[in-house]
């Protein structure tokens, strides 16, 4: 817990305009043996209007931590369309991992909702959602899951 404070701590204080970094892994990923997978929890928030970031956390199938990532979007204050690109980034994320067996964990029923039962014609959401439809789509080991259905 100690080391995850201090990469939070880390994050936070990033300046606004660096590019989104992986905090230096505790131990390298490996891919999941047999039916079991890796978890990734994400999450998006905005501040102030101009200020939107998000954050990704990525578990073995124990919930040990392996990873964490965080990015920043500039002037996006529209909370669903920032986790809608927080998921992605953590989509893409794990895929550059080399990882094909992982379960995508959020609070954003909405848009989870949306890709579970393949609604993509949302005029603001739509492309987006697209294209993180086709990623589960094609991804078979890949799943999403809410964890709270508070949005």
């Amino acid at each position: 817990m100690r080391q995850f404070h201090q990469q939070y701590e880390e994050w936070v204080g990033l300046p606004t305009d660096q590019a989104p970094r992986t905090i230096i892994p505790m131990m390298q990923p490996t891919a999941p043996v047999g039916d079991s997978h890796l978890f990734c929890m994400w999450d998006g928030a905005t501040k102030g209007g101009s200020h939107s970031a998000g954050w990704m956390v990525l578990f073995d199938p124990a919930r040990a931590l392996l990873l964490t990532k965080g990015v920043q979007f500039s002037h996006l204050d529209d909370p669903v369309m920032v986790e809608l690109l927080v998921l992605r980034e953590a989509i893409i994320w794990c895929m550059e991992q080399g990882l094909s067996k992982v379960r995508f964990e959020g609070d954003a029923k909405v848009i989870i909702d949306k890709i579970i039962q393949a609604n993509t014609r949302d005029s603001r959401l739509g492309a987006f959602l697209e294209e993180i439809s086709h990623y589960f789509r094609t991804q078979t080991g890949f799943s999403v899951f809410c964890r709270s259905g508070e949005q």
